[in-house]
Order: C-alpha cells, then sequence, then structure tokens
C-alpha cells in the first residue's frame, strides 16, 4: 500500500514515514501543495496523508484538487490540523476528506487510523456482489456506483472511497434505520477516534451527489432523533 505524506514540518514527516515504514507501508514525503499535485498522480497513493497548513497550496485547496482529478485509483484522504477547531474539521471533511486527525497525536494512533481506512478497501475488494435498487447500482468487485432514472442510461457517480462504503452500506441493508454509532462501527471500525458529528458530513456530502434536491432527500431520509434509513423502490429485474 502506498501513501503519501504531506507535512511541511520535516520532524513530523520523517516520523510518520519511519512508523509507516516500519508497518510495510511505502511511503513518499512532499513538503508543499505544488508538490503534492505534482506527485500523486505519479506515485498513485492509496491514502494520503495530508496536513492543512502547508506552503505553496492549502491542504484544503490540495484536498479539492485531488478530488476533481480523474484517477484509475481514488485514494482516501486524511487530513492533519493544528488547531483542532471543528470548523477546520467540517471544511476539510467537506472538500473531501475521508477522516482528520488533530496534532499533537500519537504516532500509533496514526498507523491505525491509516489500517481503519485502507482496510475499507480490502473488504470491498474481496467482494462480487452487485447491489440493486430501481434507482442505483453498486458493484463492489470494481468499486462503482450508478444512478439510472427509469427509462435513462445509467450514470457513473464520482465518489470518494468513504462515500461510496457509504452507500453501499445503505443500499446492502434497505429501509434499516442507523444510527451514528452504528454506522462508525459499519465503515471505521474500532479504531475511530473522531466526534461522531462527522457522519452528519458525510452524509450531506453523498447526499449533493445522489439526491436530485438534497435538501429536501428522496433516497437518504434523516429519521428525527435516531438517525438515516435508505429509502428507494424494490429491486428492478
Amino acid at each position: 500500500m502506498n501513501v503519501l505524506i504531506v507535512e511541511d514540518e520535516v520532524d513530523i514527516a520523517e516520523l510518520i514515514q519511519l512508523y509507516l515504514t516500519n508497518e510495510n507501508f511505502v511511503t513518499e514525503i512532499c513538503n508543499n501543495g505544488i508538490d503534492a499535485l505534482d506527485r500523486f498522480p505519479i506515485f498513485q497513493p492509496d491514502l494520503i496523508i495530508l496536513d492543512l497548513m502547508i506552503p505553496g497550496l492549502d491542504g484544503l485547496e490540495v484536498c479539492a484538487r485531488i478530488r476533481q482529478t480523474p484517477v484509475k485509483k481514488d485514494p482516501y484522504i486524511l487530513m492533519l490540523t493544528a488547531k483542532g477547531e471543528e470548523l477546520d474539521r467540517i471544511i476539510g471533511l467537506s472538500t473531501g476528506a475521508d477522516d482528520y486527525m488533530v496534532k499533537p497525536f500519537s504516532p500509533r494512533e496514526l498507523v491505525a487510523r491509516v489500517r481503519a481506512l485502507l482496510r475499507r478497501s480490502l473488504r470491498g475488494a474481496d467482494s462480487s456482489q452487485t447491489y440493486q435498487t430501481a434507482h442505483f447500482t453498486i458493484d463492489f468487485n470494481q468499486r462503482s456506483a450508478f444512478y439510472k432514472d427509469p427509462g435513462q442510461d445509467p450514470t457513473a457517480l464520482d465518489l470518494t472511497p468513504l462515500e461510496f462504503d457509504l452507500l453501499a452500506t445503505f443500499l446492502s441493508y434497505p429501509g434499516r434505520v442507523w444510527n451514528r454509532s452504528q454506522l462508525i462501527e459499519k465503515l471505521w471500525g474500532d479504531n475511530f477516534f473522531g466526534d461522531e458529528r462527522v457522519v452528519d458530513t458525510h452524509i450531506a456530502r453523498l447526499r449533493k451527489k445522489v439526491e436530485p434536491n438534497p435538501t429536501q432527500p428522496m433516497f437518504i431520509k434523516t429519521v428525527v432523533g435516531v438517525g438515516y434509513r435508505f429509502e428507494d423502490d424494490a429491486k428492478s429485474s
């Protein structure tokens, strides 16, 4: 597994690299946003550790540009922030990051978080199932998702890895009501260390990509006081 470390503080970057290398990850370091964008399509990382405050282009801009770049392998993005403010985390997640950590952090915790993110992609690769509803098709083997209106050709959905996993979870259990804790357990497992409200941010991002009107969702419904439920018509033939 390839991990790109984008961090301008040399000591921190090298410490992260040391711990990941000891866990058999292949790593590269970029010290600014411009170099990261140049190196990203060549190195093809499975995961990017991206500091929010880096020179050249900041982490938010780098994250947004990576998510807009068509690549064969869409990486997970773990964002680092020294501020620890909720607004920074929300902005980072809305830009396309999958998870975040606040500095200072334990290197061992960072490695655990990296493994938790990557395990999701490995689970998806092990499955050859396809789930289909009237409007959506999920292919676990190809990790691809499509939206289709009746009588229309299907349209590929441009989802981040975490958005794919979230939609796949909903489609796999139609009609089930999920609270935040259950979704965290399903997607992150035991290695989640953040705020449960991160789920709401990811739900909002997913709705923007799958709902005709995200402010009045047809498919991902809010169950007040409980959580979320996916609704669609019965599986098509």
